[in-house]
């Protein structure tokens, strides 16, 4: 089988099994106490130091009386315009071993929507799905994915809805992921209308990130991709706007905050970055 190797391992996150594990053992004693028929969620990219976390306990709490046998994640940082990816066959490299690819689900995408096909051999380089697989497959160990890179456009939205369908019709036990950060704040990522210091931190959290969080709470996903186009609070806005409409057609209802965190609390200065773990619930 081809399997398409691992970027970021090493560096975003361990290289090995035993050091994944301890870090995921860690992540685990912070979880907050949440109930729940959770469908999916969203949930941040960056390295696990800073918010492995917060990823790692909205995938914790997919887990119910009958384990997932796929998991849609949504993710990649692509402009309005760009195209969609999707891997279509294969398997991808995780420190716990590899995890498969739903086949028969990416045919059926691929049948519906035009994509750029990524292959286990050529892909685009990037972390957003990465960084998930590891929790994943700690998890949920049969488990397969269907990994998805979405703009943030309207056919985010389509492709988000269509996938639930397939999942229905599947019956299989489907969960979804919109991977994204929040708001990129400093002369870093060149956006600055705060300035710098305390007030520009709280700025971040409390307005332009807590505008964005309100509405993936409500569940509007066409309403996140606009507020994320206009105030630059999320940076894969399609991702998580897919995982909305995919949760929303599966039965979800309403959704909560379980974790919101900033690279500040890492590493104090004047560039950070927001991180938010929500979790989509039927109940």
């Amino acid at each position: 089988m081809n399997i398409r190797k691992v970027m970021f391992a090493d560096s975003w996150y361990p290289g090995s099994a035993k050091e994944c594990e301890q870090e995921i053992e860690i992540f685990l004693k912070e979880k907050n106490n949440v109930t729940g028929d959770f469908i999916g969620g969203i949930v941040p990219h960056a390295g696990w130091y800073f918010s492995g976390s917060t990823a790692c306990n909205v995938i914790h709490f997919l887990k119910d009386k009958t384990p997932p046998e796929v998991i849609i994640v949504f993710g990649m940082h692509l402009a309005p315009d760009s195209p969609c990816h999707i891997m279509k066959k294969g398997a991808w490299e995780t420190p716990f071993g590899e995890i498969q690819i739903e086949e028969n689900f990416t045919s059926r995408l691929t049948d519906k929507f035009r994509f750029i096909i990524d292959s286990p051999g050529i892909f685009s380089q990037d972390n957003t799905i990465e960084l998930q697989i590891p929790f994943i497959k700690y998890f949920f160990n049969d488990v397969k994915i269907v990994p998805i890179g979405v703009p943030p456009a309207k056919i985010a939205v389509e492709i988000g809805r269509y996938a639930a369908e397939i999942s229905k019709k599947s019956g299989l036990n489907v969960k979804v992921l919109g991977s994204t950060d929040l708001t990129h704040y400093g002369y870093n990522y060149a956006f600055t209308p705060k300035g710098t210091g305390k007030d520009s931190v709280d700025w971040a959290k409390n307005e332009n990130d807590g505008k964005i969080i309100d509405l993936m709470i409500e569940m509007d996903p066409d309403k996140v991709i606009a507020e994320a186009l206009l105030h630059k609070n999320a940076c894969c806005a399609g991702a998580a706007a897919a995982a909305i409409a995919a949760a929303g057609a599966l039965g979800a209802n309403n959704a909560e905050l379980v974790k919101y965190a900033s690279s500040y609390d890492k590493s104090p200065g004047d560039s950070f970055v927001g991180y938010a773990g929500i979790l989509f619930n039927k109940t």
